[in-house]
């Protein structure tokens, strides 16, 4: 017995007049199987009777199926023409279809789209972010993400979107202007802005715990694109005792100030963020006083895992990372460097190696990879340096090691850390007679870009171009 024809509100609706004729029918069809079977049973005319009774129960039978039928296929009301999945479709959930003209089932047509990172100020009143939200979803822009930065006055609002791709990015900011929003500024996401923002600072949080060496990068990544300089406390020290201002602000738990960020580092010297766009809010000021606190509270630290090579003649040596505690080794590699070789290293003379190597084996500076041999004498060093939004390679190769392929290995190594770091492009300042760095870079296999200048050659190497073929400088390590 079919009960459900339609639904009402999500819930079966059963026709109660359907039930009333089948109950009836059947008690008719017993009443006359009785009748005719008393009649049977009693008189001389049986087998005209059966036949009666056969033909009566037929003839129900049939007016049973033709009620069914008309009414399981009876047209929907007038008001009823959306077009439904069948059964089984329903009980799996919901599907999102589109009803044609001749009531057939069509997939949504998919569009194209882009994704975009978007922030706004709005007022600090009710209203204000739904307009905003109701304009966004009049363009067909769906918001993925939605982040509030609390200011004095209005809030910040971070958007990232989902558009349309034949819509602009002017066109969606004109429109968040006409609906309150000031001081927009907007450009093209990419999938790694999917991820979540405490995901994301979680992440940068690990990086920087597990290397000294990721706090700049750390901060780069948290803040977007910015310029980070750094400020020794020592410079900061000799110019108050020259009588001069300071460069920098007294700071005690940081300065914000417009698009300036000036945070303590773990070693007193000055953290200083610009960028050229929004003003920095009081929420990520918190957020990179926190990264650098944490930095600050770990200390001084580096991987130590390291890479065992073979050179031609068949020595062995090992490339790892290196800091402040190897000083006093890099400088007897100084020393038994010849003047000519320290000269295309530091276009000069070395007179004060100390202030050197302090600055360049700093992992708060960049990165240094060391090569020492088997007795754990160092005779070549690389570094990668930070240089506000530009990324630095330096070479220095031990005189009776050079020629051997050791240049080559390091700057690979430092090329890929780069290119796992998210640097754009390197750069190398050496002297025109340099001919093994020369070599040694041209080896990368990269777009290279030269600039001459008084005997001093400047080579970039972009990285957004091609891989970089060596493996990552860790894998697969030989601990010490």
């Amino acid at each position: 017995m079919s009960d459900v024809t339609r639904t009402k509100h999500g819930r079966p609706v059963h026709h109660w007049r359907r039930d009333v004729v089948e109950l009836a029918a059947l008690f008719t069809a017993v009443a006359v199987a009785d009748a005719v079977a008393n009649m049977v049973g009693h008189g001389p005319d049986g087998p005209g009777l059966l036949v009666v009774s056969a033909v009566v129960l037929l003839a129900t039978a049939g007016f049973h199926i033709w009620w069914a039928r008309r009414h399981d296929h009876a047209p929907p009301p007038a008001h009823d023409t959306v077009a439904r999945p069948p059964a089984d479709a329903e009980q799996a959930g919901r599907t999102t279809t589109t009803t044609t003209t001749d009531n057939a089932v069509a997939p949504a047509a998919a569009t194209e789209t882009t994704l975009w990172r978007m922030r706004t100020t709005v007022r600090d009143e009710p209203g204000s972010l739904a307009a905003l939200c109701v304009t966004l979803a009049e363009r067909r822009v769906d918001i993925l993400s939605l982040q509030a930065h609390p200011l004095a006055e209005g809030t910040v609002d971070e958007f990232l979107l989902r558009a349309p791709a034949d819509l602009a990015g002017a066109e969606i900011t004109r429109s968040i202007a006409r609906a309150g929003g000031t001081g927009t500024w907007i450009e093209r996401a990419d999938a790694h802005d999917l991820v979540d923002a405490p995901t994301r600072i979680l992440g940068l949080a690990t990086r920087t715990a597990l290397d000294a060496a990721e706090l700049p990068l750390a901060l780069r990544h948290l803040l977007g694109r910015c310029t980070i300089r750094s400020l020794p406390a020592a410079a900061r020290t000799e110019s108050r005792r020259d009588g001069s201002a300071p460069s920098e602000p007294t700071l005690v738990d940081g300065v914000l100030d417009g698009t300036v960020l000036r945070l303590k580092g773990p070693d007193g010297e000055v953290i200083t963020v610009e960028r050229p766009y929004l003003p920095f809010t009081p929420t990520e000021f918190a957020r990179a006083r926190a990264l650098v606190e944490l930095d600050t509270r770990l200390g001084p630290r580096i991987p130590r895992s390291q890479d065992v090579l073979t050179l031609p003649e068949g020595n062995s040596i090992t490339v790892r990372r290196a800091d402040t505690d190897d000083i006093e080794a890099a400088k007897a590699m100084h020393e038994r460097c010849s003047p000519a070789t320290l000269d295309k290293r530091y276009h000069g003379p070395v007179h004060d190696a100390d202030r050197y190597l302090n600055h360049l084996l700093s992992p708060r500076f960049g990165r240094t990879l060391a090569v020492r041999t088997a007795s754990g004498r160092i005779v070549g060093i690389g570094h990668l340096l930070w240089d506000g939004d530009e990324t630095e390679v330096a070479l220095l190769v031990e005189d009776e090691w050079q020629r051997r392929g050791i240049g080559g290995q390091l700057l690979g190594r430092l090329v890929t850390m780069a290119v796992e770091a998210g640097c754009e492009s390197v750069y190398a300042v050496t002297r025109a007679s340099n001919t093994g760095m020369v070599a040694a870079i041209r080896g990368l296999g990269l777009p290279l870009d030269y600039q001459i200048e008084e005997g001093t050659l400047v080579i970039t190497a972009r990285l957004d171009a091609t891989p970089v073929g060596s493996r990552l400088p860790y894998d697969h390590a030989q601990r010490p």
